[in-house]
């Protein structure tokens, strides 16, 4: 999560008038919706002609869009959730993709199963928001955008090792990475412990990093397919000098890709905005490319980051908030979002709108096979302790990793048993 201090900015025509009711010209009242959205998932001025249009189409309603900052989030929206019915809270939240189960949880959040399957086209989006949107097979969270890795690669390595497109497959990427890990280059810097990539290696082999069986959530990180995960991971980083003790941001890899001979890595492409910062002369230099599947039709799986839309049960205009997620979602302005912030849309069938950007492209093909993690609100503690990470350096470092795998699923099973007792 990205942290920063505490602000909100209110951001509609009620900023002259006051949020709240209005009257309107002809005497009667307009409603005010409350909409909660997380600093720097939209532009002010996306903002201000969503506003604007949304305004114009529903002339009983105005906008009152207020910016939150990730830092105490969880916190803050838990007690809106729990407040009582006065019409001071928020009726639309954007949490985290992975943030719904835990909101769900407690049974205040309004179940949009119904409009999801009838209005909302439930069956083309992105599956790495959608299922992490559901709790107890009720969909709670709209899908609004999505962010992915893709390979991030230097086009001048690639033409000087000889290697004229991007690798499609897994063998491919070996092959190519291993061509590319020579002349002091680095094929590719991956470190020890990026667990959200290896998540998606895991995925591709069938495997989970938890599954829930009679209702219990259970490590999985020993099965067949996650250690043939593993194994993957082991063979792909040890094809550059990524640290096995650390993770992407120890050290942050847009500089080690900047100042180095590093030839790909795995990252979201905003990344490359970083990476020409610290050094401009690549600036026409890099490309992208999805992480590649095991056969060529399909890229690998990959963490699907981004955000929900959820309306709180007790909202005081359930059909103000779903106008809201209505137009939010929809593909006129979900498009738009995606154009003006580099976003991968909501929808498969919307890929097309970014289809121009490299770097969003290829994001946007991955998003096809996205993912998320494990549905369960407990998750958190897992990620807060961590056994993944060091199991993924143990591997490295020579271990058995059918030993280390069950080890880290015991951890894991320990960690979601406790933070739900």
């Amino acid at each position: 999560m990205r942290r920063r201090l505490l602000a909100l900015v209110c951001v509609s025509a009620s900023l002259l008038s006051g949020c709240g009711l209005v009257s309107q010209d002809g005497g009667g009242e307009r409603r005010s919706v409350t909409v909660w959205l997380m600093k720097d998932s939209a532009s002010q001025e996306f903002l201000r002609r969503f506003t604007e249009d949304f305004e114009r189409t529903h002339p009983d309603l105005d906008l009152d869009i207020r910016i939150q900052q990730w830092t105490g989030i969880g916190e803050k929206v838990q007690s809106a959730l729990k407040a009582d019915g006065d019409g001071a809270g928020p009726d639309v939240i954007e949490v985290g993709n992975t943030q719904v189960a835990q909101y769900a949880e407690g049974g205040r959040l309004l179940d949009l199963t119904l409009e999801s399957m009838r209005d909302w086209g439930i069956r083309d989006w992105l599956p790495g928001l959608a299922e992490p949107g559901q709790w107890m097979s009720q969909q709670f969270g709209i899908p609004w955008y999505a962010a992915n890795r893709v390979v991030i690669y230097r086009k001048d390595l690639f033409e000087q090792a000889g290697i004229t497109e991007p690798p499609r497959t897994r063998d491919e990427w070996l092959t190519v990475t291993e061509q590319l890990n020579s002349g002091g280059n680095q094929g590719i810097y991956l470190a020890g412990q990026d667990w959200y990539t290896l998540s998606g290696f895991i995925w591709d082999e069938g495997g989970e990093l938890a599954r829930q069986s009679g209702g219990v959530w259970r490590g999985t990180l020993d099965s067949e397919e996650a250690l043939r995960g593993m194994d993957f991971y082991r063979e792909l980083q040890a094809l550059g000098d990524g640290p096995v003790d650390a993770d992407e941001e120890h050290p942050p890899q847009a500089g080690v890709f900047a100042d180095g001979r590093v030839a790909q890595i795995v990252a979201v492409p905003g990344l490359a905005q970083a990476i020409v910062r610290q050094n401009p002369e690549l600036k026409d230099r890099l490309g992208f490319f999805p992480v590649p599947g095991k056969t060529a039709g399909k890229p690998g799986a990959v963490f699907t980051g981004g955000s929900d839309l959820v309306v709180p049960k007790n909202t005081d205009d359930r059909d103000g908030a779903l106008a809201v997620i209505e137009a939010l979602a929809g593909a006129e302005w979900n498009t738009e979002l995606a154009r003006t912030m580099n976003y991968v849309p909501n929808k498969k069938s919307l890929a097309k709108a970014v289809a121009d950007e490299e770097g969003v492209a290829a994001m946007a093909a991955g998003a096809a096979q996205g993912r998320a993690t494990p549905g369960t609100p407990r998750w958190g503690a897992v990620e807060a302790d961590n056994p993944i990470k060091e199991y993924m350096t143990k591997v490295l470092t020579g271990a058995d990793a059918r030993s280390e795998a069950r080890r880290a699923s015991d951890r894991i099973t320990e960690l979601l048993d406790l933070d739900a007792r």
